[in-house]
């Protein structure tokens, strides 16, 4: 009996570790996130549009359970468009806004598993036939951090990179 309720003390003492290591996990690897990111890379407007050549710079707030990025990315000479998401963690998972594909604010939705935070896109209109997409944002390295989105082309069905930027701390 009593090495039972040993046993069920140390379970509920390993689960309760278990979780303030997740949280603390993710306090960091947000925490790594924070400051300021410059970095160029392709955007399309459409699936089967030709990509245009970026140059962006953002902002990255974080606290122990959020990341608010904020900036702009310039292509051509004409072509300057204001980018934001931010992000609310509850533990591995995330939820949050995003604002930047010109269709109003999209729902994102998801988990980070590595470096990599996973999100579903639920744009606010349709985009490529659907409202759905997906984004990840991945650190890469101490210094690096790529934003990738991909959706899927409504004629083929093949999976698009629509965006990929690529950032370096500054």
């Amino acid at each position: 009996m009593i090495s039972t309720i040993v046993r069920q003390a140390l379970l509920a003492g390993a689960m309760g570790l278990s979780a303030s290591a997740v949280h603390a996990g993710e306090a960091e690897f947000l925490r790594s996130l924070d400051g300021n990111w410059a970095g160029n890379g392709t955007v399309k407007v459409r699936t089967n549009s030709s990509p245009v050549n970026v140059s962006c710079n953002f902002d990255s707030d974080t606290t122990d359970s959020s990341l608010s990025l904020a900036g702009k990315c310039r292509g051509l000479v004409v072509f300057s468009k204001a980018i934001r998401a931010d992000l609310k963690s509850n533990g591995a998972r995330y939820a949050g806004s995003y604002i930047g594909a010109g269709t109003g604010t999209a729902g994102l939705n998801g988990s980070r598993k590595g470096n990599d935070i996973n999100l579903g896109i639920r744009w606010a209109k349709e985009v490529n036939g659907d409202r759905d997409a997906v984004m990840t944002v991945t650190k890469v390295g101490e210094n690096g951090m790529r934003l990738t989105t991909v959706d899927v082309d409504p004629k083929s069905g093949k999976s698009v990179v629509t965006s990929q930027i690529n950032l370096s701390r500054i």
